[in-house]
């Protein structure tokens, strides 16, 4: 535990105390929502951030621990285990340093080194290493014998296992890491029989390309990657090779006779052949992990903004899946997000039938009492919406844009299969559509996360280190906004607290046997769902009406009776402490502090008391592009637009001005003065105006700046 603890606290630089406390915590499986909303006092107010760093850093340390055991175990069976090289590897900081102790010892593939060992030449290559002999090859003479025909043999033989040494000295191996880590250079060059694909051009940046491997952008890096996997290009990562070998030449060679040349050869070759290819490697595995974090932290941060999008709230909705020749499939929705009705219409070429469209939409939206209609942002969407900006409606009817990213992976899902068995795929992805617009988050936890595309390089980087995150991501929204146990879908469900896939279904198949759930004690009667999973979720979970009003409030149940005493204290009824400011600002909290709960807590109850069940999440806004700017041959250099945010990445943001193509604000046309982050100064679908500065047709590149 001791060494676990050192190890978190000097990657994080959180409090001992606080990183102690947590790692029980998780230890005890508790969940990172319940942990930064409910332990507040035994962690010392972490967020769910520097927890997820936490378990980051202790599943780290408790991977190394594993292959040390695995490494000390190899060694036991090779009889090879003395004290001191068990002392190295339990000390060992990190997979790389460990990694470098095992080297000589790894049984590898028949080697050069292992080879030459095997004709009986390393006692040649040892007195070559000594030094100490003038006519090395009389010498050598002696080891001409079955296999090795000539001095030549021998000598090389024996150069092969000095090479091997000087390539399992840790020593050298840091000295080379040392200098790729601050001088390499990362130099591409155009396959040139590929050079004029089509595909090659989104690479053509690199087709002759040099830089620092320290300081490349993630975004440059991981392109380049890319680029070279597809085989539109060749990389290479060099240091000053000279610099390099002279380093360990210097290390080796103390005399100036024959086997001096013989190390000299040697070192050229262990370099070259050994140390240069796997360190090098193993440099750009470094920033290409570098760049996986960074990447991986922009996707988060995008997810996270699109997950806590505004939500218009429980309205009657007609969401439109627009299409050309297919047509357009159009469903009403109740307030809840259930499917009433369902049809197609065609008002855009082949079959211009826009008069019939208008009909059909505005008699829907008298039938169905429509307070709402959602459009897709695909093929045929500004057409779409400029013909229900034709329709005239009785009522006041919101036209919104909304994003279609991953209905399509939806809609073929499993389920979708489940939620709609008798609906083809272009009614759910409708469904999807306007749900969205009711509430992303729930509907959005039913698309896996990398399908919704708003990241950087998404497939290209570590795929289980992605999912984890941002399944973390979903995990943290979700819990943050809570859920209301009666309505919520079982993929919502899966991401509360503690509850899971399995409970989750539990709990749906609880709701269909017995309707509702009239409290949160009702939960506890949900098959398999014990005490843990009651205490971690609990709170999370939703009651709307419930009899006691804190079950539709984030306060724990764990601290009803604290309430309860407040409640009285001051004379009133718990139903009168809800909302009433004045009230609760008469209770002076250190009168209810515990050994358990203290003030943190406590305000926090206080706070939901005020306002219970806040919906954190902003309210949804009508938004209208350019209806002059169809295509991207619209567009004039100067012309000021609204475009809504799309993308966000590590160079810049990426915004919809309502034609095919995104146009991007480079982070230098963010501000007139220095950007460091992008998420300080615009967030996922946020409604901005923009300037044109550049339009690329043949490219379909669009440079845009924010307008103040």
């Amino acid at each position: 535990m001791a060494a676990q603890l050192k190890y978190i606290i000097s990657h994080t630089q959180l409090p001992e105390q606080s990183v102690k406390n947590t790692v029980q915590l998780l230890n005890e499986d508790c969940t990172i929502p319940f942990i930064s909303r409910y332990r507040k006092e035994r962690t010392g107010n972490l967020d769910e951030v520097q927890i997820g760093e936490i378990v980051k850093y202790k599943e780290q340390f408790e991977a190394l621990e594993k292959r040390k055991n695995a490494i000390l175990k190899a060694l036991e069976a090779q009889d090879v285990l003395t004290p001191q090289l068990k002392q190295n590897i339990v000390a060992a900081p990190d997979l790389f340093t460990l990694e470098d102790i095992y080297l000589p010892y790894k049984k590898s593939r028949k080697t050069k080194a292992e080879k030459a060992r095997q004709n009986g030449l390393e006692p040649l290559a040892k007195i070559i290493m000594s030094q100490n002999t003038i006519d090395i090859e009389s010498i050598a003479f002696k080891y001409v014998k079955n296999n090795i025909t000539s001095i030549e043999d021998a000598l090389e033989g024996a150069r092969h296992i000095i090479s091997e040494w000087i390539n399992e000295r840790t020593d050298i191996r840091n000295s080379i890491r040392y200098q790729l880590e601050r001088f390499a250079i990362i130099s591409t060059k155009a396959v040139t029989t590929k050079i004029k694909d089509e595909e090659a051009q989104k690479f053509r940046d690199y087709f002759d390309w040099e830089e620092n491997l320290s300081r490349i952008p993630s975004h440059r890096l991981l392109a380049i990657l890319r680029a070279e996997k597809e085989g539109f290009i060749r990389l290479k990562v060099e240091i000053d090779d000279d610099r390099a070998l002279d380093k360990i030449e210097r290390r080796f060679i103390k005399s100036n006779n024959a086997c001096a040349t013989h190390i000299e050869i040697a070192a050229k070759d262990a370099y070259k052949r050994l140390l240069l290819p796997s360190l090098s490697n193993e440099a750009l595995q470094v920033a290409k992990e570098k760049a996986d974090e960074s990447a991986i932290e922009v996707f988060a941060k995008n997810l996270k903004q699109l997950l806590l999008g505004a939500p218009l709230g429980e309205k009657r909705v007609l969401a439109i899946d627009p299409g050309f020749r297919t047509g357009c499939k159009v469903v009403c929705l109740d307030a809840q997000g259930g499917l009433l009705y369902n049809e197609t219409i065609y008002p855009h070429p082949p079959k211009n039938d826009s008069v019939g469209a208008i009909k059909k939409i505005s008699s829907l939206t008298n039938a169905y009492k429509i307070e709402a209609i959602a459009i897709g942002n695909g093929t045929a969407s500004r057409e779409t919406e400029a013909l229900i900006r034709k329709v005239h409606f009785k009522n006041d009817v919101q036209v919104f844009v909304v994003s279609e990213a991953g209905a399509s992976i939806y809609s073929a899902s499993k389920i979708a299969r489940e939620e709609f068995p008798n609906y083809d795929v272009t009614v759910r992805g409708a469904v999807s559509i306007g749900r969205r617009l009711q509430d992303p988050l729930a509907e959005l936890v039913k698309i896996d996360a990398k399908s919704i595309g708003v990241g950087q390089y998404q497939h290209d980087v570590d795929q289980t280190k992605l999912q984890k995150q941002l399944d973390l991501v979903v995990e943290n929204c979700v819990n943050a906004v809570g859920v209301n146990i009666n309505t919520a879908s079982k993929s919502l469900l899966g991401y509360v607290s503690g509850i899971g896939p399995k409970l989750a279904e539990n709990i749906i198949n609880y709701r269909n046997e017995n309707s509702v759930f009239f409290s949160r004690g009702d939960i506890k009667k949900v098959p398999r769902l014990g005490g843990k999973a009651f205490e971690q979720g609990a709170a999370f979970l939703r009651i709307k009406a419930a009899k006691n009003p804190l079950d539709d409030s984030a306060v724990h149940p764990e601290s009803y009776g604290i309430v309860e005493k407040m409640a009285k204290d001051l004379g009133k009824s718990v139903q009168d402490l809800i909302g009433n400011k004045a009230l609760l600002q008469k209770l002076n909290l250190k009168n209810y502090c515990t050994d358990s709960v203290g003030l943190l807590t406590l305000e926090d109850i206080v706070k939901e008391l005020e306002k219970p069940g806040l919906d954190i999440r902003q309210q949804a806004k009508v938004f209208t592009f350019n209806k002059n700017i169809k295509t991207i041959n619209d567009l004039r250099e100067g012309q000021l637009l609204p475009g809504i945010v799309n993308n966000i990445t590590n160079f810049g943001c990426f915004v919809d001005v309502g034609i095919k193509e995104s146009g991007l604000i480079h982070i230098s046309n963010l501000s007139d003065t220095f950007v460091k982050d992008v998420n300080e100064h615009v967030h996922l679908h946020q409604q901005i105006i923009v300037k044109v500065l550049e339009v690329d047709v043949p490219r379909k590149r669009i440079q845009l700046k924010l307008h103040k």
